[in-house]
């Protein structure tokens, strides 16, 4: 049987974007499958309480460095976007109605925008800055944006996150393998350990 691992993400989240750039091969390495679940970030920290590391000012600074850290020991690029927190709700409800059609544009649009986000700090809440980094990717805006504005997409973004509260997720990235959950892209080694057990 093969074993999954669950993405729990929001594109707003750095320590997400760095997770991603690991997942596929990790799961690749270990035979597993990854199972993209896209949140509402927001959301999660509204239902339970929690909030930014980066909004307590001792501790976001510290974060900042850590990330970096680990964007070095995994060799891949990293910048603060320095428009960050971005409002996401429009990224996420573009997933979510991707992956709700079956699109096959879902991970090309994923990679798109965890990119713009954290490698060309791009305001991704602006709409114009959205286009643009869409059209660069080959994926032509207006239909996207449509889907964010879909009373269907927005209520399974709404559900999903619920769900996500309930199976006891509190920020992101957020993994499971099986029910065992794991949090934060620090985890990796525990998920992989998992997933060869």
């Amino acid at each position: 049987m093969v074993k999954t691992v669950d993405f729990y993400f929001d594109f707003g989240s750095p320590a997400a974007y760095l997770a991603w750039t690991q997942l596929p091969q990790l799961c690749a390495d270990t035979g597993a499958r990854l199972i993209y679940k896209p949140v509402l970030l927001g959301g999660i920290f509204q239902a339970t309480g929690n909030r930014a590391p980066i909004s307590v000012p001792l501790k976001g600074s510290y974060l900042l460095e850590d990330l970096g850290r680990f964007a070095q020991r995994y060799q891949v690029a990293f910048k603060h976007n320095p428009f960050f927190p971005i409002n996401t709700i429009t990224l996420m409800r573009i997933a979510t109605g991707l992956q709700m059609c079956g699109d096959p544009r879902f991970e090309t649009y994923v990679k798109a925008m965890f990119e713009a986000m954290w490698i060309h700090a791009a305001n991704m809440g602006d709409p114009a800055t959205l286009a643009g980094v869409l059209a660069a990717a080959g994926i032509h805006a207006s239909d996207l944006v449509a889907l964010a504005t879909d009373p269907a997409v927005k209520e399974q973004l709404r559900a999903d996150t619920e769900a996500a509260v309930a199976r006891g997720i509190f920020g992101a990235p957020t993994l499971f393998v099986g029910e065992k959950m794991y949090w934060g892209q620090d985890r990796l080694d525990f998920v992989r350990e998992a997933l060869i057990a």
